[in-house]
């Protein structure tokens, strides 16, 4: 069912700064935008299927850094977000990349499945970039390695059926109604479909 991310979506109080270190310094193409005085909202191409966006809104502050997987008290909502790369000798072009645009990089981490390194964008979001080793997807060979885990992680890694309601009232497709959002205008003209 599923097909990749469709598109993460951050914040930022400096569009600017974002394009010149997502498109201009890592080379993700920026493919869409739609505005209004007070409003942005980009999208960065990660790959053919996948995208990162941000919203621009007046008054958004940088947030303070927390090191990658730190544990956290408190509401909290988001630890870091992992861009995967093809290859070894990507993640050591990319950390020279950052390395040489003065941006703060952490050394190759080796943890086991990837080869990773840290850093964090203009806005202080936290990034990691991830090269899959060879011959260790847990995609194919899911792994728990985790001593005291869960007792619905020890059902292990399929899908549990009967575990929620099923649906029993699908939306008959006579009834099925799409809202015009923003962005519609660009593809369906002012008034949308």
């Amino acid at each position: 069912m599923f097909n990749g991310i469709n598109h993460l979506a951050m914040a930022t109080g400096d569009m600017d700064a974002t394009i010149r270190f997502w498109r201009d310094l890592l080379g993700m193409r920026l493919v869409g935008g739609l505005g209004e005085p007070g409003f942005r909202h980009y999208f960065f191409e990660i790959s053919e299927t996948d995208l990162l966006a941000f919203f621009e809104w007046p008054g958004v502050e940088r947030v303070e850094r927390k090191a990658h997987g730190r544990p956290m008290k408190g509401p909290f909502l988001f630890d870091h977000v992992s861009f995967g790369v093809d290859s070894d000798e990507d993640l050591w072009e990319l950390k020279d990349t950052l390395d040489a645009a003065g941006v703060d990089c952490s050394d190759v981490i080796d943890h086991g499945f990837i080869h990773s390194i840290y850093a964090f964008d203009p806005n202080g979001i936290p990034i990691e970039f991830s090269w899959t080793v060879e011959g260790k997807n847990i995609h194919e060979e899911p792994m728990m390695g985790d001593t005291e885990p869960t007792a619905l992680a020890k059902e292990g890694p399929e899908l549990q059926p009967d575990r929620w309601p099923a649906v029993t009232s699908p939306t008959p497709p006579a009834q099925r109604r799409i809202y015009a959002g923003a962005g519609s205008e660009l593809f369906h003209g002012k008034e949308g479909q």
